[in-house]
């Protein structure tokens, strides 16, 4: 008796894509597509590609890179049909641009980076952004110079003294950050505020790219500065200053960078933005496998990337922390990637940011809270993305959160009398 031919089994897209492209090649794309279910037409054959496959990313030279660096070196990207190519820029003023410009299309950035170019403050020029990844919590510091040693701990307010002293002498301290609405900028500020001193009338705040922070500081340029890993762990190891604070001593789990993208890129390729988070995704698994740390600083210390020894970068990524003035500790509030809902782009962070920059001074009267935050947080986006490749876990977390100065941020509170409620401050309107 004749066997009656088998049909091919379809277990999944991939394969029910292999099966159509052979038999397309056969029949023709016509014949192909007038005999399938409706539902293959777009959703499969079609439709589940990124609309854009050749990326560039643009990165500044910090650890938390490192889910950029990982998810084009391993492959991450390319499993969801990404090309992707990762571009060191020299400062975040150049990340952005290259960002509105369209030269990147996505990209490492300060989380208030997108919220302050979506405004239009701080010389950003006005260009709607949005953020549907949180990059990465903790892992920034506050270097003091070697001159404070055993004379400042983990207290701003050991500092004022200095800051009156110098004021007097009509030489202000100086202080340096990485951009004005950044993550950087906002923990300098909360800092010195917390000490009771004003960063815009006390002393001389200045703008420094994150690989020029420890060379400034050694030619006495500065006397402080707030950056990420792992230039304050460079500072140590060159003794030529100490770690007053981790920013995690500050507010633990704090978050700190995001994925950034254009709305005019995302709104013209969902798909391509959803591909990136995947990556992304697998990526900072790997990254919070705390096995993959010594290879993951082998891969980002190199030259292209943060260009510096992996050993100084690894070590705060384990949690040891050498303040560089005899406090030590093992920090369980190291950077991480993933892990506690890490990636999830909580409103509640914009909203903090927003509460800073009207504290500041940065926006005259109160910003526009709920709508800006509606506007740069993209939590529809970070969970279609997820859901798509099983992780259903992740939400939001309208939690208070109490930093170092006891202050608490309630986001469901008011948060104008939050933002006016600190007694250092240089509010507008």
């Amino acid at each position: 008796m004749m066997n009656k031919p088998t049909q091919p089994v379809l277990t999944n897209s991939s394969s029910r894509r292999r099966f159509l492209t052979r038999v397309g090649q056969t029949l023709g794309a016509g014949a192909l597509m007038g005999g399938l279910p409706r539902g293959w037409v777009g959703s499969v054959y079609a439709s589940d590609a990124p609309e854009t496959s050749k990326l560039r990313c643009g990165i500044i030279a910090l650890t938390d890179c490192s889910p950029f660096v990982i998810g084009a070196e391993k492959g991450f990207f390319k499993k969801y049909g990404l090309d992707v190519t990762v571009a060191k820029g020299a400062n975040w003023a150049a990340i952005r641009d290259s960002l509105s410009s369209g030269d990147n299309q996505f990209t490492h950035m300060l989380i208030g980076m997108p919220i302050a170019s979506t405004m239009g403050l701080l010389g950003s020029p006005k260009k709607p952004m949005i953020v549907p990844w949180l990059v990465n919590r903790n892992g920034q510091g506050i270097s003091l110079k070697n001159e404070w040693k055993g004379k400042v701990g983990a207290d701003p307010k050991a500092i004022k003294p200095y800051v009156e002293a110098a004021k007097k002498k009509g030489e202000p301290l100086v202080f340096a950050m990485t951009f004005p609405p950044g993550t950087h900028a906002m923990w300098m500020r909360y800092y010195l505020g917390a000490g009771g001193i004003n960063p815009d009338k006390d002393i001389s705040l200045i703008t420094i790219p994150p690989p020029q922070m420890v060379s400034n500081m050694k030619i006495g340029k500065m006397d402080g500065f707030c950056v990420g890993e792992p230039w304050n762990a460079r500072t140590v190891a060159d003794k030529v200053g100490f770690s007053t604070v981790t920013t995690q001593d500050m507010w633990k789990d704090h978050p700190e960078k995001v994925a950034g993208f254009s709305l005019e890129f995302a709104e013209k390729n969902p798909k391509t933005v959803k591909a990136v988070l995947k990556g992304l995704h697998e990526a900072s698994v790997w990254l919070d496998d705390m096995k993959n740390r010594p290879e993951q600083c082998e891969i980002v210390s190199r030259p292209t990337y943060i260009n510096c020894e992996k050993d100084i970068i690894l070590g705060r990524l384990q949690g040891k922390v050498d303040y560089g003035d005899g406090r030590t500790k093992q920090d369980e509030f190291y950077m991480h990637f993933s892990k506690r809902n890490c990636n999830y782009p909580q409103p509640k962070y914009c909203k903090w940011w927003l509460t800073q920059f009207r504290r500041w001074g940065m926006v005259t009267g109160a910003p526009d809270y709920e709508g800006v935050t509606k506007q740069v947080m993209r939590p529809d986006i970070y969970t279609e993305a997820m859901k798509e490749i099983g992780i259903t876990d992740r939400g939001e977390d309208n939690s208070a959160e109490t930093l170092f100065d006891g202050f608490k941020f309630d986001p469901k509170g008011d948060l104008e009398a939050y933002a006016k409620g600190f007694p250092v401050n240089t509010l507008k309107g």
